[in-house]
């Protein structure tokens, strides 16, 4: 594993956190896990027992899809039926978390999938999430850990006892972590190569 940086955990520490968020993927369970934006409730991106119970945790209305991060932007091609090149050129430079809305998707939970077979993916390159994708070799549901409805929290302290106890297991990397984060950019993609952004 590579280095990764926590002021408050030892490398060992940090290896069994990521470790024991993987189990718990395989598993079917939900982690709560700190991504490159804010704090997410996480599933196996292709297990759609497991997505639907993010959905009931949230008190989200399954018709609200939710994005997924993957470690590369060659893992992304699992998901996407091509993709299109304008994309690559948006990862490789992207200077903040960038959410790609791609159509096409494939090999995910149906309940992930929007109406029109989009997908929302990102590549995270946040190092907790980032390993935790690479050692998972999937994708990974991100949706932000709150109520439906509710403000997203912004850092761990600010997310609510109920998302804590209703998800399998909470990571320890990055808690005392206060700095802010804010969602990611979206921009859709169409296979035409045609961008709309959705929110800067």
């Amino acid at each position: 594993m590579a280095r990764i940086q926590d002021r408050d955990m030892t490398q060992k520490q940090i290896a069994e956190d990521i470790q024991t968020a993987v189990q718990t993927l395989r598993q079917g369970g939900l982690i709560l896990y700190p991504t490159d934006t804010i704090w997410g409730i996480g599933c196996d991106a292709s297990n759609e027992e497991a997505v639907r119970r993010i959905f009931q945790l949230k008190r989200r209305e399954d018709s609200k899809a939710m994005i997924c991060l993957v470690d590369s932007a060659n893992r992304m091609q699992r998901y996407v039926r091509g993709v299109p090149d304008v994309a690559w050129d948006l990862i490789e430079f992207a200077d903040k978390p960038l959410t790609l809305i791609l159509d096409g998707a494939t090999g995910l939970a149906p309940s992930l999938i929007a109406e029109d077979g989009s997908v929302g993916l990102r590549v995270t390159k946040e190092n907790i999430s980032h390993e935790l994708c690479y050692r998972f070799q999937k994708a990974i549901v991100s949706t932000s850990a709150n109520i439906s409805g509710e403000p997203s929290p912004a850092c761990f302290a600010e997310i609510s006892d109920e998302i804590k106890q209703g998800v399998d297991f909470v990571m320890l990397s990055r808690q005392n972590d206060t700095s802010k984060s804010k969602p990611s950019q979206i921009i859709k993609i169409g296979f035409d190569g045609q961008i709309r952004i959705i929110r800067k």
